[in-house]
């Protein structure tokens, strides 16, 4: 059962439907995914554009985006560095990146089934895309320079962030390659939209590798962020147990499914879930 792994947090999870009921509820094609990730590139690449304006031009956020961003209470902060500007400008980037790399995916790598997703979830899909890079924007300071242009400062957890960023990005595409080539022929023509046993790469240790490394994508944005970041980590919570139960569902997918399948493979976490 595979579906793509930028659902992330905050989604419903609904079993895959066969196309035959598609009349009786409202079902939409699981090739919709790809609508995500579109609204996600539009959507935070209009955030990552006014922020960057706001630190390095001296111009000013929206009123509503001010609005939006002293909801959480950042105003009560006494003391704001560049650090932590920096910090939220590098998360709004990652993040953007990570939209249009999956969004490439969708649209030149990945093989859909023939399944279909509950409206529901489709909606709740769209809504999450922007709230994700409204909840990063909300991590500015208020002071938002002021107009002052923004002076970077790299720190350790930058570095460990963005490494890990590329580190979980890179295995998340080869798992993503290799689910695609299940159904393609070696030049390339998709053959089959049947499910078969992944292997290779993290495959060899997990079921759903490609939920892991999302999980692990979302981590290093924790970690950029400087750790500290409670709103953040209740995102990451949020992956986490998304990610679990989708890939809890696929595991027990493959094993119904599959007399051979691998015995000592887990379901989300390399030799422990």
């Amino acid at each position: 059962m595979y579906s793509p792994p930028g659902k992330h947090g905050l989604q419903l999870h609904f079993h895959l439907r066969n196309n035959d009921n598609i009349n009786e509820d409202p079902f939409c094609s699981h090739r919709w995914f790809t609508h995500f990730y579109v609204v996600s590139v539009l959507w935070n690449g209009f955030l990552l554009i006014w922020l960057f304006r706001a630190e390095f031009l001296g111009g000013s956020l929206p009123s509503w985006i001010q609005h939006m961003h002293h909801a959480p209470g950042r105003d009560s902060q006494s003391e704001d560095s560049d650090s932590e500007h920096f910090s939220v400008l590098l998360v709004l980037l990652l993040l953007w990146l990570h939209s249009c790399r999956r969004l490439a995916e969708c649209l030149w790598t990945s093989v859909f089934s023939n399944g279909v997703i509950h409206i529901v979830q489709y909606c709740f899909g769209l809504g999450y895309y922007i709230a994700v890079g409204s909840t990063v924007l909300c991590q500015v300071p208020t002071d938002v320079r002021n107009g002052k242009e923004l002076s970077v400062q790299i720190c350790w957890y930058h570095i460990v962030g963005v490494t890990m960023y590329i580190w979980a990005s890179l295995h998340q595409h080869r798992c993503l390659v290799i689910l695609a080539n299940l159904r393609k022929s070696k030049s390339g023509k998709v053959i089959s939209l049947s499910h078969s046993i992944p292997f290779g790469d993290w495959f060899e240790t997990v079921s759903c590798p490609h939920y892991f490394a999302e999980l692990l994508i979302y981590v290093s944005m924790a970690i950029t962020l400087g750790f500290h970041n409670v709103m953040w980590w209740c995102v990451v919570m949020c992956v986490l147990f998304n990610q679990a139960l989708a890939a809890v569902l696929s595991h027990e997918f493959y094993q119904k499914n599959f007399s051979s399948y691998p015995k000592h493979r887990k379901a989300f976490i390399p030799f422990v879930f």
